[in-house]
């Protein structure tokens, strides 16, 4: 995409953004290739700061900017701040690439042969990765990596994150100190996103704000959304859920708990009580839908 392109995609996808000083002609691109563009690779900055536009434009000791080409500050706002090659991604395995061209399962990455600075779009979400990120930070990075898959007709196969590369001791995005988030989980939430998020739907896929806490109230409550069961994601709603995976006779799941915190534990329980129910086979990945939710509570 040019600069003029992407505006343009952010805009049709309604994604909030700002332009930081000359991004569309700042960038590296004296140093090497830029393209054919094959992907988005996510990362966090390593800090909380409010305003992280100056860094990611001009760089850090030994690392000239931009170090990315979207800034994805914490109350969701993207920050354009440069638009070429971009030192973001550094070297990772070529066979991670081929992965994300073919748009297939990515394997582990063992090699550091591929140029990625020539080969990724990349977002930098700032945060430290010891923590999750913010709610409305997640809603619109599954709108951001819908407006470039939009664009290229690409699927949520072509987002990866930087701890997928190769690049050694990388484990970004993160939610916890050295853990890095489930990509294949977040690759879902994009799906659905791509799915939902066309031109014309009256409503974002992923609320910049989750729903809020429920009340306990008769008969089934309703549905809180993929959101809060991902990956280290804390909230009663997970403990919601494993109580009621207990009182249905899949408490042989849980040595404590359940809850707060979703867990592997958690999804081999849902994916047991979807396996056990023929109306729910067919997508027995783990994760709750509200066809699940909804028997669930019945």
């Amino acid at each position: 995409m040019t600069a003029t392109q992407i505006v343009a995609q952010l805009k049709k996808f309604g994604v909030p953004h700002k332009g930081y000083k000359n991004w569309k002609t700042h960038n590296r691109n004296h140093k090497g290739a830029w393209g054919p563009v094959h992907g988005l690779m996510v990362h966090h900055t390593g800090s909380d700061a409010k305003d992280q536009r100056e860094m990611l434009y001009a760089g850090i000791a030994g690392l000239p900017g931009p170090l990315c080409h979207f800034g994805l500050a914490q109350d969701g706002t993207v920050h354009l701040v440069g638009w070429g090659r971009a030192n973001h991604a550094g070297m990772g395995d070529d066979d991670v690439l081929e992965a994300v061209i073919s748009e297939t399962k990515i394997p582990v990455d063992n090699e550091a042969n591929t140029d990625g600075n020539a080969r990724f779009y990349g977002v930098e979400i700032w945060y430290s990765g010891s923590h999750e990120m913010t709610e409305a930070q997640y809603a619109t990075l599954c709108l951001l990596s819908a407006a470039i898959c939009d664009y290229h007709d690409w699927d949520e196969g072509s987002i990866i994150g930087h701890g997928e590369w190769g690049s050694p001791g990388k484990w970004d995005p993160g939610y916890k100190p050295g853990r890095m988030m489930d990509m294949d989980e977040v690759r879902k939430d994009i799906k659905t996103t791509i799915v939902k998020g066309k031109p014309g739907d009256s409503k974002p896929p992923i609320p910049s704000k989750p729903s809020p806490e429920p009340k306990p109230k008769p008969g089934i409550p309703a549905f809180p959304g993929r959101y809060y069961f991902r990956a280290g994601a804390k909230s009663q709603y997970v403990t919601m859920l494993g109580k009621q995976l207990v009182k249905k006779g899949y408490g042989k799941f849980y040595k404590q708990g359940p809850g707060p915190q979703w867990t592997a534990v958690d999804r081999a329980a849902v994916r047991a009580f979807q396996l056990d129910h023929k109306e729910l086979k067919g997508d027995a990945d783990g994760y709750p839908g509200p066809l699940t939710w909804k028997m669930l509570f019945n």
